[in-house]
């Protein structure tokens, strides 16, 4: 299950990497290793908060949230094109904007379009930059990291596994990127939904 989860959450992260990765856009080491450690960090707080919530909530809630979370977050996944398309819509945003993490606007911009992390179309991903794209990818990661702490994950192995996961993503899609052709695309978030989805029937049968 741990592997699951951590799998589910290190997919979009591939499949960020991959886009980069045709369009040419490098990502310095030190980028890698700075998005990998927000999207850890931030598995890593909700985990204490789903922990904390635990010793709050009968058992019987607890399950039933964990689903809700789970399974709520896998049907955004699962329709992910159709979600990104109406948060496009709503978030069109300035190119000259400043960079921020609590520009939240920015940050859903980037959970839609991942592409436009590179604001300065410099073809290579700021320490900065790296900072509000790896906020935009912990979105989902935050809240499965909740759901993953009710249903009683070990939340060490948990960080490690998204530790590592999470870094082999991104160069494993950023090479399958630069070697594979401009015009192939492809679109693997709903893998993640269909995981995140079987998991939350799973804590209710």
């Amino acid at each position: 299950m741990i592997l699951a989860i951590a799998v589910s959450i290190s997919i979009d992260a591939l499949a960020v990497a991959f886009a980069y990765g045709t369009k040419k856009i490098k990502i310095p080491l030190l980028s890698l290793f700075i998005i990998t450690l927000v999207c850890t960090a931030v598995i890593g707080i909700a985990l204490l908060l789903g922990t904390a919530l635990v010793h709050y909530l009968p058992e019987t809630l607890l399950i039933w949230v964990s689903f809700l979370i789970l399974f709520i977050i896998g049907l955004v996944k699962l329709f992910d094109s159709i979600t990104k398309s109406i948060i496009r819509r709503y978030t069109q945003i300035n190119k000259e904007i400043k960079l921020s993490v609590f520009n939240f606007k920015l940050v859903l911009h980037l959970y839609a379009d991942p592409e436009a992390a590179d604001a300065d179309t410099s073809k290579c991903i700021s320490a900065k930059e790296a900072v509000v794209l790896a906020t935009s990818l912990s979105l989902d990661g935050f809240a499965v990291g909740i759901g993953a702490a009710i249903i009683g994950v070990n939340g060490w192995a948990l960080v490690a596994l998204t530790l590592f996961s999470g870094f082999a993503a991104l160069l494993l899609g950023g090479w399958l990127g630069q070697t594979a052709a401009e015009k192939l695309r492809f679109n693997i978030s709903w893998l993640a939904g269909a995981i995140l989805i079987c998991l939350a029937i799973i804590q209710v049968l």
